[in-house]
């Protein structure tokens, strides 16, 4: 009985990964991520796409403890991966007996069909293609069988040499100035790297992981234990000087182009720790945190531009102080309406508030004062003395110390009674009213400092950019900022920023593949929130909160084991 109930589970994940193998195909993805070599030559990215589905199927097709023999787990991987061909193999021989199938399904190309035939005819690439994926749902599901001491370091090898063949171009970008022509020939294709390469990486980042496991973590937790105080200290301040010379070299070792990248990714992480503080900290849910960036940007523009709309003629220094207070300013108007209001009725407050600005930042009845769809042009630039701030690299050290002026704070107030009145305010706030925690005051300082730091940012952005426009004040900056301090963590500074380089960073290195942002952005909210609810780098509180439940769980199996064995 319990082996027929598997075999209805590996059935069941095979089709859905077959659904979203057909999915991804139909709607153009593997077509278009095809054009990115991974391994030059040997697997694309569409490749890895497709063929990803049918690992996955045969990986989840059985879970351990389920007392199933090496043969039952071969045959349930090989029938998960076996079904996740057929809905893809249907759409083949659809092409066929529809030959106007463009019509509806515009992406259905000539050139699909090609990839997922492996250039061969119907019959016979599907026959390659249902040999393939089955072949891959045997792999994911033996996968499974190997020792944990066997199965971290394989994965981590084929991580490593997936991200390093998927960032080749950026890596190339890098090394290009500094390495010989015939040893970048030797590492990277015409696209992604050469398959000697991939093997290589695969071998270091398998061995470097086994080895770690194995002696490396435990002895660097002995040589600290027997650390003294003194020698340990001097070797943290070592660390962080070396981090902070990194972070400082970034610029000269990047370039121009991922310096860029990297102000676009810190003006997010700045607005980030701004709404980590609302949201994550304080637990009030902002949907409208845009207006603070663009209030800041906008008072930024007409305080410094040369054009006819400025009004003050300030330099950049002497109109950031008032940036950052119209948006705090601003913060406060709205913390003060909403101080009653919890949840959805905060989110869709706060969300009506972003549009006011937005529209009002478009019509004809301001258009004389900020310009309207016109915007504001010829922003003045930071300047220290002769030294004018032109270039990204320059830009860089300036979102960076916005940054870090931003993470300090967010720091301070989170170990301070401040940051304990924000967390008690977010678990319960009847409870925190009740323990004298003034809601007032405390709400109003989380909007304030949120609208503050978003303030900055839009002030930074108007100078780096010399020109606003309202169409970059729109809804999504407030969803791709929500969303990033989701997926790194609420409440985790370092969750800010893995989450900022992981939504914006990762998109902006791969524009080409741009028009599916945002099913990326929500293919991946879903899968955290499945697999990993608490973020990628959590705080400590955010994950003793959520697996709360399993530690008591285990706590109380370890106790009846224990009363089992005294018994």
């Amino acid at each position: 009985m319990t082996q027929t109930a598997n075999f209805g589970k590996a059935v069941r994940i095979g089709l859905i990964a077959g659904v979203v193998a057909l999915s991804v195909s139909a709607i153009g993805m593997v077509q278009s991520f095809d054009v990115r070599d991974i391994i030059t030559g040997v697997l694309t990215l569409g490749q890895l796409l497709l063929f990803g589905a049918a690992l996955l199927a045969g990986y989840f097709s059985w879970q351990k403890g389920e007392g199933v023999a090496p043969l039952g787990v071969v045959l349930r991987g090989l029938t998960a991966g076996l079904l996740t061909a057929v809905p893809v193999i249907a759409l083949i021989f659809l092409t066929i007996a529809w030959p106007g199938i463009r019509t509806s399904f515009v992406n259905v190309s000539p050139a699909l069909i090609e990839i997922l035939t492996f250039g061969q005819e119907p019959v016979t690439g599907s026959l390659i293609l249902l040999a393939v994926m089955g072949v891959l749902g045997v792999l994911g599901a033996a996968f499974d069988m190997l020792p944990q001491r066997i199965q971290k370091p394989l994965l981590y090898g084929l991580l490593w040499t997936l991200c390093i063949g998927l960032l080749s171009e950026i890596l190339l970008l890098i090394l290009r100035p500094y390495a010989p022509r015939g040893l970048l020939s030797f590492l990277f294709g015409a696209k992604g790297i050469t398959p000697v390469t991939a093997v290589l990486i695969f071998i270091l980042a398998t061995v470097g992981s086994a080895w770690w496991a194995a002696q490396g973590q435990g002895a660097m937790q002995q040589r600290r234990a027997t650390m003294s105080p003194s020698t340990a200290t001097q070797l943290r301040r070592l660390n962080i000087g070396l981090l902070i010379i990194f972070i400082l070299m970034l610029p000269i070792i990047m370039g121009t182009y991922l310096t860029e990248v990297a102000n676009i990714v810190g003006t997010f992480i700045l607005m980030g720790l701004g709404l980590n503080i609302v949201v994550g900290f304080a637990g009030l849910l902002d949907l409208g945190y845009v207006a603070f960036f663009a209030i800041g940007a906008y008072v930024m523009g007409l305080l410094t531009t040369e054009g006819h709309l400025g009004i003050g003629g300030l330099s950049f220094w002497t109109a950031l102080p008032f940036s950052v207070l119209a948006a705090t300013t601003a913060g406060i108007i709205l913390g003060i309406p909403v101080l009653r209001m919890r949840g959805d009725y905060l989110a869709i407050v706060t969300l009506g508030f972003g549009e006011i600005i937005r529209v009002l930042v478009v019509s004809d009845l301001l258009k004389p004062y900020i310009g309207g769809a016109q915007g504001i042009l010829q922003i003045g630039r930071p300047q220290i003395g002769s030294f004018v701030f032109v270039q990204p690299q320059h830009f860089y050290y300036l979102i960076l110390a916005g940054c870090l002026l931003a993470a300090f704070v967010s720091w301070r107030f989170r170990d301070a009674r401040l940051g304990r009145q924000w967390m008690a305010l977010r678990e319960d706030e009847d409870v925190a009213e009740a323990m004298g925690i003034r809601l007032v005051s405390t709400k109003l300082m989380a909007f304030a400092t949120g609208a503050a730091f978003s303030g900055l940012a839009g002030a930074i952005f108007a100078a780096r950019l010399s020109s606003i426009f309202p169409h970059s004040f729109n809804l999504l900056i407030s969803i791709n900022v929500l969303s990033l301090i989701i997926v790194g963590g609420l409440g985790s500074l370092p969750g800010v920023v893995v989450g900022a380089l992981v939504l914006v960073g990762l998109p902006e290195l791969l524009r080409e593949f741009a028009e599916y942002r945002m099913l990326l952005y929500g293919a991946l909210l879903i899968v955290t929130m499945l697999l990993r609810p608490e973020g990628l780098w959590p705080s400590p509180i955010r994950r003793r909160e959520l697996h709360e439940a399993e530690e008591m769980a285990h706590r109380h199996d370890d106790e009846l084991e224990e009363a089992s064995s005294l018994a």
